[in-house]
């Protein structure tokens, strides 16, 4: 997929845009715009690459100032290349191809993944997550979003491997380390998401002046809706740079405090509040998941390879124990409609 005579002229394009923005952001962001809505077709055409050219009518915009920082301070072929594997080889190609197998195999595949990497299977059996970065690619999933207890080493030559892949791999602030980031250095299909610590914000410094593109997330429950919708921690996001902060809901969380979080965090992206990009996991997640196919679908597992589509696992559901399409198609069955 990565030399396609389609993916080599967007490349050139965006090449020229990220040299232009620092000069005339405005100006070089609403052209590559304008390209996006001209290439794409379908639902994202309408729902996404539209509102982002209604978003940036607003001259004021904070996410101006947003991308200016980001190419000004994030090495060029790691926008380049994490950018269009979720922009052209996750959100286009690979839904085009969700779409054609979702028809042909009659069950819902979401477009990305969420899995807790374990640290010790990681270190004994890469290839189990090898095995499964190329079953999802073969029914167009492109983005692979990794929770770690630390960053590992190991895990970075099956990114690699995968390099039409688009790797989000979400951490603690200690995991963050000059070692880690020297062996990552030459990895450009991934964005680091750590978690908040007002405490410990060095690991933001260390990412910035190594030139990687990161965010910042935090796990939220019940005792956090007032602070969430004060924007506490998308303000604090912006003072360490972070491209996109998400928030991840804690498994005991109620439905409603997760709805008003959603809400609040489509309100905030759509009124560009913050000079970082607000995410809710799940429900935004779901929402791409719909533009791309219609019926939503959420897809996560555990440590030891369980499903989660709920706060409990699906205990005969198991990632190392069947192959994925398997584990969708009991998952997700299309709904027969008469």
């Amino acid at each position: 997929m990565e030399n396609t005579i389609s993916r080599i002229l967007i490349e050139v394009v965006v090449k020229n845009t990220l040299k232009d923005i620092e000069d005339s952001p405005e100006r070089s962001i609403r052209r590559l715009v304008d390209m996006a809505l001209n290439f794409s077709k379908g639902r994202f055409r309408n729902d996404f690459f539209k509102a982002a050219q209604r978003m940036l009518e607003d001259e004021n915009s904070p996410y101006y100032d947003l991308i200016k920082d980001t190419v000004t301070h994030v090495d060029h072929e790691r926008i380049l290349h994490f950018g269009m594997n979720v922009g052209f080889n996750s959100c286009t190609e690979g839904a085009n191809l969700i779409r054609k197998n979702e028809a042909a195999l009659n069950f819902n595949i979401p477009w990305s993944v969420l899995w807790h990497v374990d640290q010790q299977r990681i270190l004994e059996e890469p290839e189990q997550y090898s095995r499964v970065f190329s079953q999802g690619e073969k029914l167009g999933i492109y983005t692979w979003l990794l929770m770690m207890d630390g960053l590992l080493t190991e895990l970075l030559p099956l990114i690699r491997e995968h390099k039409d892949s688009a790797f989000v791999l979400i951490c603690e602030p200690e995991s963050i380390s000059e070692d880690f980031l020297e062996s990552a250095a030459q990895v450009d299909n991934i964005m680091i998401v750590v978690r908040y610590d007002e405490e410990k914000t060095e690991a933001f410094d260390l990412l910035r002046e190594k030139k990687f593109l990161y965010g910042a997330y935090q796990v939220y429950g019940d005792q956090d809706l007032e602070d969430i919708l004060k924007g506490d921690l998308f303000y604090s996001a912006e003072q360490v740079h972070a491209v996109l902060t998400g928030l991840l809901p804690e498994p005991e969380c109620s439905e409603e405090t997760r709805e008003k979080t959603a809400a609040y965090v489509e309100k905030a992206r759509g009124e560009q509040l913050f000079q970082t990009v607000p995410w809710e996991a799940w429900y935004d997640s779901c929402r791409v998941d719909a533009i791309i196919s219609g019926d939503a679908c959420f897809a996560g597992f555990d440590a030891d390879g369980y499903l989660h589509t709920s706060p409990e696992p699906e205990a005969s559901l198991n990632i190392f124990q069947n192959d994925l399409a398997q584990i969708l198609k009991r998952a997700f069955p299309k709904k027969n409609i008469i």
